[in-house]
């Protein structure tokens, strides 16, 4: 029995697992950036992180994006409020390539100079990837 819609075929075939094959998918979670520097950020999750862990942030500054590794420096309960717990985190971004460090800097030289001429706030976005909770299965 085919899985593939009616009419289509797949590019190779599919074997079959008997018993069980475990796998993981990443999935980018958003978060809130409390405070970000070309060496990494504070973040707050509702997800607790471990310390040392090794994830893929996408940080979007304003129209630019970029995509860094980060390792988890430190991890805390930050806020608990009724049945939502809070975690502040901090990443430490670890060897952004050259380009990356510019786009980076770059916004937060603009970020300093907005603050200091009360302009209005640049757009800052940033999503952690993880997987998702293993205990699940």
């Amino acid at each position: 029995m085919s899985d593939t819609p009616e009419g289509t075929r797949r590019a190779s075939e599919r074997v079959p697992i008997q018993g069980e094959l475990h796998g993981d998918i990443m999935v980018f979670e958003p978060l809130l950036v409390r405070e970000v520097s070309a060496t990494g950020a504070s973040i707050e999750t509702s997800f607790p992180m471990h310390i040392n862990s090794l994830h893929d942030v996408r940080l979007t500054l304003d129209d630019v994006s970029v995509v860094l590794k980060g390792r988890i420096a430190h991890s805390r309960v930050s806020e608990i409020n009724q049945d939502v717990v809070t975690y502040r985190t901090g990443v430490e971004f670890i060897e952004p390539s050259d380009a990356v460090v510019k786009v980076l800097t770059d916004f937060l030289e603009g970020l300093k100079a907005s603050h200091a001429g009360g302009a209005e706030p640049k757009q800052l976005r940033m999503h952690v990837g993880r997987l998702p909770d293993s205990t699940a299965r």
